[in-house]
């Protein structure tokens, strides 16, 4: 009787030994549904796919598209556990939130949109390319902590202009628009509609192609969830997948898209095409040279990071950030 008591005792620790190895080694649980965060009235190619449920398919679960106000809201949400993607995630909220501890990993390049960030110098100054250290003495206006204000550092650095030497003005596009038409600063630094305003008196210092031609990139970016990225791989690989097709579809004959297009971005058509006129959508072997994830997105998020801690806008930043970047899943 104790023999087989005891028999009963060793093939109970071993079936309970057995489903806690089984537990233990089962992986992650199916899933049946994410949820993508992005911008409405910001229309990027993929949204054909968006609309089509192409990512549906080629997933294998349902994809809810959840539209935010911001790129700050988008990182909260992921914090949260309520987002595992983002789309199109602007540059400067990922360099925020993986400062400050956010779990999130930027795997991909949504949209480049150089020509809609620019430095427009007033035509009566005279100054160009050619002449730009003309620029020292002179008021130059940006908004400070951002982007804007990192690509002005890395322009006037390129053209070999003393940037200790120029007036900075802290401004807001749509008055530093003002400030240039008005002739109180000598160049003005924005994006959107308030470039508009400043070319009617002045010439970009730089175009945008000029820019990204030296590796100086305005762009939005895709981020995932750390715990998604690591419980689902082949998703988020499927994911990039899906986008580069909807890319390269989107090129090959973009006057097919823009009515699907805008209607998924809750806009109209023709400020659906003039708006993506301006945008670019780097190929995956794009994004594996130098200026993208072989080094320029690391550059640039350190730069980003140092320029907003010297304006105030980050306590502390990070020594390093290529651990939160990774073309791992770009095939």
């Amino acid at each position: 009787m104790k023999n087989v008591k005891l028999i009963g005792i060793v093939v109970a620790v071993v079936v309970v030994a057995v489903i806690g190895y089984s537990q233990l080694n089962k992986g992650p649980a199916s899933i049946e549904k994410i949820t993508v965060a992005y911008f409405l009235e910001w229309p990027t190619a993929n949204q054909v796919a968006q609309v089509e449920k192409t990512y549906d398919e080629e997933l294998g679960v349902e994809v809810e598209w959840r539209a935010f106000g911001n790129g700050n809201e988008m990182t909260q949400a992921m914090v949260s556990g309520n987002v595992q993607i983002a789309y199109s995630q602007g540059f400067v909220p990922f360099v925020v939130g993986v400062t400050n501890n956010a779990p999130i990993t930027l795997v991909g390049v949504a949209v480049t949109y150089a020509e809609n960030d620019l430095c427009i110098v007033a035509d009566r100054t005279g100054i160009t390319q050619d002449n730009a250290q003309d620029l020292e003495g002179m008021k130059v206006a940006t908004p400070i902590g951002n982007v804007t204000h990192y690509k002005l550092l890395r322009t006037l650095d390129h053209l070999n202009v003393d940037i200790n030497a120029i007036d900075l003005v802290q401004m807001n596009p749509a008055d530093a628009a003002v400030a240039l038409v008005r002739g109180d600063v000598a160049m003005s630094c924005g994006f959107g509609g308030a470039l508009a305003k400043m070319r009617e008196v002045g010439t970009p210092l730089m175009t945008g192609a000029e820019q990204e031609a030296i590796g100086i990139n305005t762009f939005d970016v895709i981020t995932v969830h750390n715990d998604f990225l690591r419980d689902y791989p082949e998703l988020v690989r499927k994911f990039m997948q899906v986008t580069e097709q909807a890319n390269q579809a989107y090129k090959n004959n973009p006057d097919d898209k823009y009515a699907t297009i805008a209607n998924a971005a809750g806009m109209d058509l023709q400020p659906t095409i003039d708006f993506m006129a301006k945008f670019g959508f780097p190929s995956v072997r794009e994004q594996q040279g130098r200026n993208w994830f072989n080094g320029g997105i690391q550059e640039i998020s350190l730069g980003v990071a140092e320029v907003m801690e010297e304006a105030g806008n980050l306590e502390t930043i990070l020594d390093d950030y290529s651990p939160f970047i990774t073309a791992d899943y770009l095939q």
